[in-house]
Protein backbone atom coordinates (compact mmCIF):
# COMPACT_ATOMS: atom_id res chain seq x y z
CA UNK A 1 0.00 0.00 0.00
CA UNK A 2 1.11 3.57 -0.65
CA UNK A 3 1.61 6.22 2.03
CA UNK A 4 -1.65 7.80 0.87
CA UNK A 5 -3.52 4.50 1.26
CA UNK A 6 -2.04 4.04 4.74
CA UNK A 7 -3.08 7.58 5.71
CA UNK A 8 -6.61 7.08 4.36
CA UNK A 9 -6.88 3.89 6.43
CA UNK A 10 -5.88 5.78 9.59
CA UNK A 11 -8.37 8.58 8.88
CA UNK A 12 -11.10 6.08 8.06
CA UNK A 13 -10.59 4.43 11.44
CA UNK A 14 -10.55 7.88 13.14
CA UNK A 15 -13.79 8.94 11.48
CA UNK A 16 -15.47 5.64 12.41
CA UNK A 17 -14.26 5.29 15.99
CA UNK A 18 -13.95 8.94 17.11
CA UNK A 19 -16.68 10.74 15.14
CA UNK A 20 -18.92 7.77 14.38
CA UNK A 21 -21.99 6.54 16.17
CA UNK A 22 -20.04 4.46 18.71
CA UNK A 23 -17.17 6.61 20.00
CA UNK A 24 -14.21 4.78 21.52
CA UNK A 25 -11.91 7.35 23.14
CA UNK A 26 -9.07 4.80 23.18
CA UNK A 27 -8.69 5.63 19.49
CA UNK A 28 -7.30 9.02 20.51
CA UNK A 29 -4.31 7.41 22.22
CA UNK A 30 -3.85 5.04 19.31
CA UNK A 31 -4.13 7.41 16.32
CA UNK A 32 -3.60 10.98 17.55
CA UNK A 33 -0.17 12.53 18.01
CA UNK A 34 0.38 13.62 21.64
CA UNK A 35 0.00 17.33 20.70
CA UNK A 36 -2.67 16.92 18.00
CA UNK A 37 -4.64 20.03 17.04
CA UNK A 38 -8.42 19.67 16.57
CA UNK A 39 -10.00 22.82 15.14
CA UNK A 40 -13.53 23.54 13.89
CA UNK A 41 -15.36 26.85 13.57
CA UNK A 42 -18.06 25.94 16.10
CA UNK A 43 -15.64 25.32 18.98
CA UNK A 44 -12.43 26.58 20.56
CA UNK A 45 -9.40 24.79 19.14
CA UNK A 46 -8.34 21.76 21.18
CA UNK A 47 -4.78 20.56 21.54
CA UNK A 48 -3.46 17.30 22.94
CA UNK A 49 -4.99 13.92 23.56
CA UNK A 50 -6.53 14.69 26.96
CA UNK A 51 -8.10 17.96 25.77
CA UNK A 52 -9.54 16.22 22.70
CA UNK A 53 -10.96 13.38 24.81
CA UNK A 54 -12.53 15.86 27.24
CA UNK A 55 -14.11 17.76 24.34
CA UNK A 56 -15.66 14.61 22.87
CA UNK A 57 -16.82 13.31 26.25
CA UNK A 58 -18.69 16.57 26.90
CA UNK A 59 -20.03 16.76 23.33
CA UNK A 60 -21.42 13.23 23.52
CA UNK A 61 -22.83 13.75 27.03
CA UNK A 62 -24.81 16.69 25.63
CA UNK A 63 -25.69 14.98 22.33
CA UNK A 64 -25.91 11.23 23.15
CA UNK A 65 -26.88 10.31 19.57
CA UNK A 66 -24.05 12.36 18.01
CA UNK A 67 -22.89 10.77 14.77
CA UNK A 68 -20.89 11.82 11.73
CA UNK A 69 -20.37 9.81 8.55
CA UNK A 70 -18.54 10.20 5.29
CA UNK A 71 -20.31 11.87 2.38
CA UNK A 72 -17.65 11.10 -0.26
CA UNK A 73 -14.50 9.05 -0.73
CA UNK A 74 -11.43 10.25 1.15
CA UNK A 75 -8.82 12.05 -0.94
CA UNK A 76 -5.13 11.77 0.02
CA UNK A 77 -1.96 13.49 -1.15
CA UNK A 78 1.31 13.15 0.73
CA UNK A 79 0.72 13.77 4.45
CA UNK A 80 -2.83 15.12 3.95
CA UNK A 81 -6.23 13.45 3.82
CA UNK A 82 -9.44 15.32 2.98
CA UNK A 83 -12.89 14.06 3.88
CA UNK A 84 -16.41 15.35 3.34
CA UNK A 85 -18.98 14.43 5.94
CA UNK A 86 -22.51 14.85 7.27
CA UNK A 87 -23.61 14.56 10.83
CA UNK A 88 -25.41 15.87 13.83
CA UNK A 89 -27.37 14.88 16.86
CA UNK A 90 -30.12 15.84 19.29
CA UNK A 91 -29.38 17.75 22.46
CA UNK A 92 -31.02 15.55 25.10
CA UNK A 93 -28.17 15.50 27.63
CA UNK A 94 -26.23 17.87 29.83
CA UNK A 95 -25.89 21.62 29.39
CA UNK A 96 -23.27 22.39 26.76
CA UNK A 97 -21.13 25.51 26.74
CA UNK A 98 -18.51 24.66 24.13
CA UNK A 99 -20.10 26.48 21.19
CA UNK A 100 -18.38 29.80 20.49
CA UNK A 101 -21.78 31.38 19.80
CA UNK A 102 -23.31 30.48 23.15
CA UNK A 103 -24.43 27.80 25.55
CA UNK A 104 -27.32 25.37 25.71
CA UNK A 105 -29.13 24.57 28.95
CA UNK A 106 -29.64 20.87 29.62
CA UNK A 107 -31.86 18.78 27.34
CA UNK A 108 -33.26 21.36 24.91
CA UNK A 109 -34.40 18.65 22.51
CA UNK A 110 -33.02 20.68 19.61
CA UNK A 111 -31.54 18.76 16.69
CA UNK A 112 -28.67 19.82 14.47
CA UNK A 113 -27.72 18.29 11.14
CA UNK A 114 -25.01 19.81 8.99
CA UNK A 115 -22.11 19.10 6.65
CA UNK A 116 -18.44 19.89 6.42
CA UNK A 117 -15.04 19.23 4.93
CA UNK A 118 -12.02 18.27 7.00
CA UNK A 119 -8.31 18.28 6.22
CA UNK A 120 -6.17 16.00 8.37
CA UNK A 121 -2.38 16.02 8.46
CA UNK A 122 -0.53 12.85 9.43
CA UNK A 123 3.06 12.19 10.38
CA UNK A 124 4.45 8.70 10.95
CA UNK A 125 0.95 7.21 11.00
CA UNK A 126 -0.40 9.63 13.64
CA UNK A 127 -2.86 12.48 13.13
CA UNK A 128 -1.11 15.74 13.99
CA UNK A 129 -3.95 18.07 13.03
CA UNK A 130 -7.59 17.97 12.03
CA UNK A 131 -8.89 21.26 10.71
CA UNK A 132 -12.45 21.40 9.48
CA UNK A 133 -14.76 23.84 7.83
CA UNK A 134 -18.31 23.06 8.86
CA UNK A 135 -21.68 24.60 8.15
CA UNK A 136 -21.70 26.05 11.64
CA UNK A 137 -24.25 28.73 10.80
CA UNK A 138 -26.80 26.06 9.91
CA UNK A 139 -26.07 24.07 13.09
CA UNK A 140 -26.30 27.17 15.30
CA UNK A 141 -29.60 28.17 13.66
CA UNK A 142 -31.02 24.71 14.28
CA UNK A 143 -29.90 24.90 17.92
CA UNK A 144 -31.48 28.39 18.16
CA UNK A 145 -28.17 29.96 19.23
CA UNK A 146 -28.31 32.43 16.33
CA UNK A 147 -31.11 33.89 14.27
CA UNK A 148 -30.71 35.29 10.79
CA UNK A 149 -32.85 38.14 9.58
Amino acid sequence: MSKEDDNKAVVGRWFTHFWGEQCDLNIVDELAAPDMLLQYSLHEPRRGREDIKAFMSDFRAAFPDLNFWGAADLIAEGDYVVGRWEGGGTHTGIAFSDFLAGSLPAATGRTMRFTGTTVLKLKDGKIVEEIGLDDGVKALQQLELIKLA
